[in-house]
């Protein structure tokens, strides 16, 4: 479970910043998925930066996640 939510977050930050740097700059013209989805036409920035924000939050929370199950794998009660 860690490690897919620390590949998907990785993969969405990463989308979202290579968005972000293409608004800007006009760098990675092919590598941003957010380009090529032609319902977001004009909302490529904003879409970029959600796709960054829940990227970090998923690193955060495989972090969580693989805290919480270290510390209450032999605490939980069977019913």
């Amino acid at each position: 479970m860690k490690k897919t939510l620390e590949i998907l977050g990785f993969i969405l930050a990463l989308q979202g910043l290579a968005g972000i740097v293409h608004a800007i700059t006009g760098w990675f013209h092919y590598g941003v998925l957010v380009r090529h989805l032609g319902f977001l036409d004009g909302y490529e920035i904003y879409a970029s930066i959600v796709l960054a924000v829940l990227g970090v939050s998923m690193l955060i929370a495989s972090d969580k996640a693989d805290a919480w199950s270290e510390a209450g794998s032999g605490d939980r009660k069977h019913i």
